[in-house]
């Protein structure tokens, strides 16, 4: 079966499923027909069911956002003020940095379970006890109760910030569907294609979360930084922050990473695929936002590095707080606070990984990433 019939399947499960039939436009087609014959050229595994469930709903979530907005077409007139975007490659401390800009109580945060369930937007009052979100919350300690391992590789929660990706994903232009197995034409496509529509499907999403429960933004995703200029188009007043760490822990950790993906997505493990994937992947994400700045400055971007970030928490977004020309309260303080008391270092253990398990060694990694290194002052670990 063609990536266009499949497609067509899956659209059809989407809407029978729930009674909906209208998208705000079919921008997400063509990533969705690319991803789905990568997906199912000959050689690769079967579709799996998480696959499948994964993408049927991120087609639902899209068309109830549409149905939602649609009855509520005054929300597409609210501006998204100075949101602040935390990027940088992967494994760098973005999920860290956002957990503590999450923490103070002026900003708002896309949540995991409102990315998963986005119609109808919670309110101020119930973001973390909406039922959808306890259910949730259930869950995932649940989830974490029979493999406490699991919160080694990723801290998150429910009830946690969540990366942008999980509902950009419904426009099919997303490093989750690329993390998803062994997938070179979709990779070609995505780190090619035109991210406009993706950014304006975001702002979106935001317009409807913000509705009942407004606040400054703060938003993460390492992949911000590959698609900057289509970033500031839409939001043209966005504050972008970069964190940095030593890009030897950054790939391993990403490989390792990358394995869990393959595993909850794809079945087998194509250890090949991402020895050569994920480094080339990381270089792109200090590459395109050192162009970024050779071509509109320094200043346009923030940097936050992770040693400092670990070491000395409240100081580096004191510090972080002033660049970006917001008042560090002692509301924001104590919310930081009580987030890293609750949140300690290897609170589930240390992920455990070497460049070795993928047959890299340091000095191919060190050479990959010559201009990176020397443009920024980054501590090595280990």
């Amino acid at each position: 079966m063609t990536g266009s019939a499949l497609a067509d399947q899956f659209i059809d499960i989407a809407r029978q499923a729930t009674g909906l039939q209208k998208f705000d436009s079919d921008s997400f087609r063509e990533g969705l027909e690319i991803l789905l014959a990568d997906k199912t050229r000959p050689g690769q595994p079967a579709l799996t069911d998480n696959f499948k469930g994964f993408l049927i709903q991120a087609l639902m979530n899209r068309l109830k956002t549409t149905a939602y907005l649609n009855d509520h077409p005054d929300l597409l007139n609210q501006k998204i003020e100075r949101p602040v975007f935390v990027f940088g490659l992967p494994r760098t401390g973005t999920t860290l940095l956002s957990n503590l800009l999450a923490a103070d109580p002026i900003r708002r945060s896309a949540l995991t379970w409102e990315i998963d369930d986005p119609v109808p937007p919670p309110n101020t009052a119930t973001l973390k006890t909406d039922p959808r979100a306890i259910a949730a919350l259930a869950q995932h300690e649940a989830i974490l109760a029979a493999n406490p391992e699991a919160g080694m590789v990723y801290r998150g929660s429910p009830i946690y910030p969540n990366e942008c990706l999980f509902f950009t994903r419904s426009d099919f232009k997303s490093l989750v569907w690329e993390s998803s197995g062994t997938l070179p034409e979709y990779r070609e496509y995505l780190f090619s294609t035109d991210m406009n529509s993706t950014y304006e499907y975001h702002k979106r999403f935001l317009q409807l979360h913000q509705s009942q429960a407004p606040g400054t933004w703060n938003l993460k995703q390492p992949s911000h930084g590959l698609w900057l200029e289509p970033l500031l188009k839409t939001y043209p007043d966005a504050r972008l922050v970069w964190t940095h760490r030593d890009p030897l822990a950054v790939v391993g950790s990403f490989c390792s990473l990358t394995r869990v993906a393959h595993t909850t997505f794809s079945g087998p493990i194509d250890d090949p695929w991402i020895a050569q994937n994920q480094p080339w992947q990381a270089v792109q994400h200090a590459e395109r936002p050192m162009d970024f700045r050779d071509k509109f400055g320094e200043d346009r971007v923030t940097d936050v590095h992770y040693a400092d970030l670990l070491r000395r928490p409240i100081e580096t977004m004191r510090k972080l707080y002033a660049t970006l020309g917001d008042d560090f309260t002692p509301e924001a303080e104590a919310g930081m606070q009580a987030w890293l008391s609750d949140n300690p270092p290897n609170k589930f253990g240390k992920h455990e990984y070497r460049l070795e398990e993928f047959g890299l060694t340091a000095n191919k990694i060190r050479n990959m990433f010559e201009r990176y290194s020397s443009r920024y002052e980054i501590e090595p670990e280990g």
